[in-house]
């Protein structure tokens, strides 16, 4: 039991900094407050609603993997190095791509709940 407590309290640090600290992180945690009434409006299932939301979380996740990656490599050096800048620069297309892949997944519920793509 103590390790699940400490494993809460490391998790909710990580969160407070990440909230406190990273514009970008808050930003995408406002996008899924604000995203969760809109995906029940938008959902036919649970499973639609699941994908809707979880994409957001997913990209909230890579947020934080990025900011951790981008936190240990500042520990290590703060010169210029081409690996630093290679797993900065892959953290950041890690967060990229899925924003694309919720934009994407975003936009085709739109899509078929104009009727703009038929459902499958």
């Amino acid at each position: 039991m103590n390790r699940l407590l400490l494993a809460f309290r490391n998790s909710w640090n990580g969160l407070s900094h990440v909230m406190r600290n990273e514009t970008a992180f808050r930003q995408e945690a406002a996008v899924l407050l604000v995203s969760l009434p809109v995906a029940y409006l938008l959902a036919d299932s649970a499973l639609v609603y699941l994908l809707l939301t979880g994409s957001l979380v997913i990209m909230l996740v890579a947020e934080l993997l990025n900011t951790g990656l981008e936190a240990l490599c500042d520990a290590l050096s703060r010169d210029d190095m081409d690996e630093i800048r290679i797993a900065k620069d892959c953290g950041s297309a890690a967060v990229a791509l899925t924003i694309a892949l919720a934009g994407i997944i975003w936009l085709s519920v739109i899509a078929q709940k104009v009727g703009i793509l038929a459902s499958a």
